[in-house]
């Protein structure tokens, strides 16, 4: 048994919350996390924080230091697990005499972090993220933090009625500039149907999305390839990540989802993220290593091009030291919001892609990245291992 307690911090990444009513971001991950580093001998504590929704990645990094300084405080060994852009607030937070906006010891963090492991994040960038960078894109995105939150109070019968409605706000917008006005309403009525602490809490994360979108340019490819320029990897840190593929829509794909209107409409939804998603450019991709491109070859049978994606992320922008895992998901899969009867009816579906993702496949995925965590937890030269 490893001497010691190791801290694992999970990091979610776009939207930046923990629990929003019933929806927890990391469904499931603490408690399969936990369990493996524990077959592994790995006394571990394991924690998921809080980043602010949609700030830039230099603010979300700093909320992220002073997170880890108080869930850390005796000084024993980090690993950072990232998801999604929360991935890149990790990379930036342990880049050597990186400068953030914090009181927090910054350097202290990373001379201590021992492992860095990415989930399905987009170290060069999407190109769905170019897309919300429009007027139109931030109007949506004010649209989307509402509808979740109606989505919540109401579940998912209601939430198909909001939908509709954000289709006619947004139409209502583009031709006479009402969407805006209506949004705001359904905002205030949305928060006046919770208890006042949730009402609280709610308001300050939709407060932080609808006045910081900072983080929206910073994730494009064009943004990405100046965060690369400058966020260096930290000598004595294991860099692993976990990189996801969804299946890619077919023209009769939804024939084969069922009568669920609800899974209709967000296979609907996939298949335009998807197309979005896929014009990534080849001249903004990292250079493959011989074993990267072996896992890639091994796992999807070839090396997936630019335009493959998990519906959010192009695949090969998930790429970033070594490849532990590669899997046949979607974005949100990896998270455990993927379909099982046998869950209870917490355990929804966000994003319907006929990827194939299950249970097991959910816990080898969570498997390597403890096995990651552990392997890091053995080369540390602090004395927490056996």
């Amino acid at each position: 048994m490893r001497e010691g307690i190791h801290h694992v911090i999970l990091v979610p990444g776009f939207f930046g919350f923990l629990n929003l009513g019933e929806l927890t971001y990391f469904s499931r991950v603490c408690e399969q996390l936990t369990l493996r580093l524990e077959q592994l001998g790995v006394r571990a504590d394991v924690r998921a924080v809080g980043t602010l929704p949609t700030s830039s990645l230099r603010s979300r990094a700093a909320t992220l230091a002073e997170a880890a300084s108080r869930f850390a405080s005796d000084g024993g060994p980090l690993h950072f697990v990232g998801h999604s852009s929360g991935g890149l607030d990790v990379r930036l937070l342990v880049t050597p005499s990186v400068s953030l906006p914090t009181d927090a010891d910054v350097e202290g963090i990373g001379r201590r972090t021992r492992s860095v492991t990415t989930v399905a994040t987009p170290h060069y960038g999407t190109p769905l993220a170019s897309l919300a960078t429009g007027v139109l894109g931030q109007k949506l995105l004010q649209t989307l933090s509402v509808l979740t939150l109606y989505g919540l109070r109401a579940g998912k019968r209601p939430l198909r009625g909001a939908l509709r409605a954000a289709q006619v706000l947004v139409r209502l917008d583009d031709l006479v500039g009402l969407g805006g006005r209506v949004i705001e309403q359904l905002y205030e009525q949305v928060l006046a149907d919770f208890d006042d602490e949730r009402s609280e809490s709610l308001e300050t994360f939709l407060g932080h999305v609808r006045g910081d979108q900072a983080l929206l340019p910073q994730i494009t490819p064009d943004g990405l390839d100046l965060f690369n320029s400058a966020a260096e990897d930290r000598p004595g840190v294991r860099y692993a990540c976990v990189v996801t593929r969804a299946r890619p829509p077919q023209v009769w794909g939804s024939l084969r989802v069922g009568l669920d209107p609800i899974a209709q409409l967000t296979y609907a939804l996939y298949h335009a993220l998807y197309r979005l998603t896929a014009p990534m450019p080849t001249a903004r991709l990292g250079p493959l290593a011989d074993a990267q491109v072996e896992a890639l070859v091994s796992a999807y049978g070839k090396v997936p091009a630019p335009s493959a994606n998990d519906g959010m992320v192009p695949t090969r922008s998930q790429i970033w030291g070594e490849i532990i895992h590669v899997a046949r998901a979607d974005h949100l899969d990896v998270m455990g919001y993927y379909g099982d009867p046998e869950g209870g009816p917490s355990h929804v579906d966000w994003l319907v892609t006929r990827s194939g993702f299950d249970r097991t496949r959910f816990r080898a995925l969570w498997g390597a990245v403890a096995r990651a965590i552990a392997t890091a937890a053995d080369d540390d030269p602090s004395g927490y291992r056996s």
